[in-house]
């Protein structure tokens, strides 16, 4: 195999390979060096997951399991090898967007060499030649590979994927074989690992050779396939394994909504099936289509002298045939599925290359000529398309109909300007956008990247669609990004809160910005910040709480208002939680509430200095709904997250009186860890609690992008529960909760076995056990978890159907199957 290849590569083409691979590249950077425009949603969204495993890369623990659950928990929706290689990239030549697409010299040359060997091993190396002058000349590809998106690494690795197959299949000798099956186990690993959706292009050419092997009764070969498969499960499954839960998700949020949303035609209509196909002329431009296929169609006809050196009748039929399985079949899965993209195709177009190719190369004798004349073309048609050049656009139109895919060389957005905004008004905080705003160079993505970009001290997130939801966004946010004139994809329910914004008097339009297209793009900030952080000296040695300001009297049940003051050193409060318990004075072991929280509800900046600050936090707390009336004072604890040291905290004399006949008083909303402990009460209901519990938990992850809030409350009642002698059994469902939504399966399993000892007779308990042992790949233990749950509640549809599950990923496909059908003809 390696003399074989080798021999496909002579200087000459290595040099004309390196020259196209070298062309095509500088091309890029000069037009990425002319653009002025920034990253927008897609994009934005996927250079911040780059910049997240970029930080988590400069200080790995590579012998910690945690550190690889939390590096492959980074991205859940995508597999990361995207993010990681470009995150290299960044490593040594700056952060930013042109940085992380220099990863495209990489992809590139994977490309074209993929395309060469298919063409030269199938057909010929001419073939396989033209075939990499064509694949860069695609407007398709051109236009995808100018921005970071892993479509561009898909097509690099699809190729190469199904050139390793090619290879493997064409070995006759067996070491060849075996060694080829190795490796190409790793590239379909490598492939998996950077999106799931590459199966849709190899699906057809891997049944198809299989099949053909099995009818041939060729079992090494299969033994072989077996193989790659095991080999590729080592790049790919750590991801999997840790995130597969998420993918059910994914399906639904990229394909149904998104296709609604689009208008995309139904899978029964006509116009499904032709939707790519009506796309060719767009992908590929008439100049590449016409010309190969005319070429093609003459060569059938016999007007062109024959090609002593051409390709026999037989390897053509052989090679174009499996070319077209994998066309056929890439077109048949993307058009089967209801959620259309003209990106989602690009990985058939450089099998559509090498298909025209063998048609260019068919002029022949006198009209040689057209095959350089017909990439020129192409090439002149390129350039035209990407920068404004003195051609008629009419012209380069008619030629390729594609949409001019030119560098925007006008002002820039001030989106770098506003997080710069943010960050001096509030400088030792991390900050929450509420971005209204939803155009392709202002939405809350690409804000949230350049907020990423400055060391991730601001993130930007989308407000709700509904009116209560927007109602509490407007509640919970400190910032607000708007924009005047059109905004896109924003909702009304939204632009009704940019409305009230201009004179709410809790705001303040803190600055605002001229937009190239003269709107206006403005900033609002909360006159009274939820946390404020300022400077204060002499820094005390020891946390300490400065003032509490709370009304004397009010009643339990309701949410409270409550100002707390604290003061100590920069890193002792960045890495603090603060254990506030409110007792009774007449019974204080029995009476109380508690208002556990990170300090500045970990909004604080962890830097290791011993600069003073004062933290004051505008809140509310809960008191317990049976609470007796009487009077309560404050007992507080500091807990270092880090070593777990504590130390008591003096406090000023505050005391407060519970009064059930009181009218509450009005409240800002309750810090996301009470919250977390409210949702958490309705675990013992089932499926009935879930429902709640996680659609507000999903607005709970806006106002706290890094999640810290779930480590606060995990800290926080893990200690009182260690420390307490008979804890309230809410404590628990608190603390499971933080750990269900931080994926840590080992604790939730201890905590959950204890709430059965606690509870035998909820069934739920039992049943969330059991998914617990399911999402950790345990269905032996889930099985044996889920017993009582059977037992207590056998005719719950949701714990039968963990019960299948249970026994399908034990490989007992019979039981599986009778526990499970009954419930799929019920839903």
């Amino acid at each position: 195999m390696n003399k074989n290849i080798k021999s496909l590569f002579p200087p000459k083409i290595l040099a004309i390979l390196g020259g196209i691979w070298l062309l095509t590249n500088l091309c890029d950077r000069l037009w990425l060096a002319l653009d002025r425009s920034v990253p927008a949603w897609d994009q934005s969204n996927h250079l911040t997951n780059s910049l997240a495993y970029l930080q988590a890369l400069q200080s790995p623990q590579w012998l910690s399991w945690d550190w690889w659950h939390s590096f492959w928990a980074i991205s859940t929706k995508y597999p990361p090898l995207t993010y990681i290689i470009s995150a290299f990239f960044q490593f040594f030549l700056g952060k930013g967007d042109d940085q992380a697409l220099l990863s495209n010299w990489l992809y590139s040359a994977i490309l074209l060499l993929s395309v060469y060997l298919l063409g030269a091993t199938l057909l010929s190396p001419k073939v396989g030649l033209w075939a990499a002058a064509i694949t860069p000349l695609l407007p398709r590809y051109y236009e995808t590979r100018l921005l970071f998106l892993l479509d561009t690494p898909l097509l690099a690795f699809a190729m190469a994927s199904f050139c390793g197959l090619t290879l493997w299949r064409d070995q006759t000798r067996r070491r060849n074989q075996w060694l080829g099956a190795i490796a190409l186990g790793l590239i379909l690993g490598i492939s998996l690992l950077t999106k799931q959706s590459v199966m849709f292009f190899l699906l057809f050419p891997l049944v198809g050779l299989g099949g053909y092997y099995l009818w041939n009764r060729r079992g090494e070969r299969i033994l072989q396939l077996i193989v790659s498969f095991l080999v590729s499960a080592l790049v790919w499954f750590p991801w999997y394994r840790t995130n597969w839960i998420f993918l059910f998700s994914t399906i639904q949020n990229s394909n149904s909504i998104p296709a609604t949303l689009e208008g995309d035609p139904s899978l029964n209509t006509l116009a499904a099936w032709t939707y790519y196909w009506q796309d060719l002329p767009f992908a590929v431009s008439w100049v590449l289509l016409i010309i190969p296929v005319v070429g093609l169609l003459l060569h059938l006809l016999g007007r062109f002298p024959p090609d002593k050196d051409g390709i026999d009748a037989k390897t053509a039929r052989r090679g174009l045939a499996w070319l077209a399985l994998y066309f056929g079949g890439a077109y048949f899965v993307c058009s089967s599925i209801y959620n259309k993209d003209t990106r989602y195709i690009l990985p058939y177009l450089p099998i559509l290359a090498i298909f025209l190719a063998y048609g260019l190369i068919q002029w022949r004798g006198r009209w040689t000529w057209v095959r350089g004349f017909t990439i020129a073309l192409a090439l002149l048609v390129a350039i035209a398309k990407l920068f404004p050049l003195p051609i008629p656009d009419n012209l380069a139109q008619s030629l390729s109909p594609s949409v001019n895919f030119r560098p925007y060389l006008g002002q820039r957005v001030p989106d770098a300007e506003l997080i710069e905004s943010v960050i001096q008004k509030q400088p030792y905080q991390t900050h929450t956008l509420g971005v209204i705003a939803n155009t392709d160079s202002v939405n809350h993505n690409t804000l949230n990247f350049f907020g990423t970009l400055r060391d991730f001290q601001v993130k930007g997130r989308e407000l709700g669609v509904k009116p209560e939801e927007v109602q509490q966004d407007g509640r919970s946010l400190d910032w607000f990004v708007t924009k005047t004139g059109a905004n896109g994809f924003a909702r009304d329910t939204q632009l009704a809160l940019a409305d009230r914004l201009k004179t709410d008097p809790q705001f303040t339009l803190q600055q605002r910005w001229q937009m190239p297209d003269n709107s206006e793009l403005r900033l609002f900030h909360r006159k009274i910040p939820l946390v404020s952080v300022e400077p204060f000296s002499p820094a005390p040695t020891q946390i300490t709480l400065d003032r509490v300001t709370v009304p004397t009297s009010f009643p339990p049940g309701h949410p409270t208002p409550i100002r707390y003051e604290w003061l100590g050193k920069g890193q002792d409060l960045a890495e603090g939680i603060v254990l506030l318990t409110w007792r009774s004075v007449q019974n204080p072991e029995t009476s109380f509430w508690i208002h556990d929280h990170g300090l500045g509800m970990g909004t604080l900046l962890r830097t290791a200095n011993d600069r003073g600050l004062r933290v004051i936090e505008n809140t509310a707390m809960l008191p317990t709904a049976d609470l007796p009336a009487g009077d309560y004072q404050l007992d507080a604890i500091y807990l270092q997250r880090n070593t777990g040291v504590t130390y008591p905290i003096a406090v000023p004399k505050t005391r407060v009186h519970l009064d059930p006949q009181q009218a509450p008083i009005p409240a800002p909303e309750l810090d996301l860890v009470t919250q977390l402990r409210q949702l958490a009460l309705n675990l013992p209901k089932g499926i009935k609690g879930l429902d709640p519990i996680f659609r507000q938990v999903d607005r709970l992850n806006q106002y706290d992008p890094n999640q810290d809030y779930l480590n606060q409350a995990e800290i926080a009642l893990n200690y009182r529960l260690s420390h307490d002698s008979q804890p309230p059994v809410e404590w628990r469902y608190g603390v499971i909760l933080a750990n269900v939504l931080q994926q840590e399966p080992n604790p939730l399993i201890d905590h959950l076995e204890t709430l059965i000892e606690q509870d035998p007779s909820n069934p739920y308990f039992s049943a969330y056990l059991a998914f617990v042992y399911l999402y950790n790949w345990q269905p032996y233990a889930a099985q044996k978890a889920l017993q009582p749950a059977l037992i207590l509640a056998k005719n719950v549809p949701e714990i039968q159907g963990l019960n299948a599950i249970a026994a399908l990923m034990q490989g007992n496909l019979v039981k599986a199957w009778q526990i499970g059908a009954p419930l799929l003809k019920k839903s």
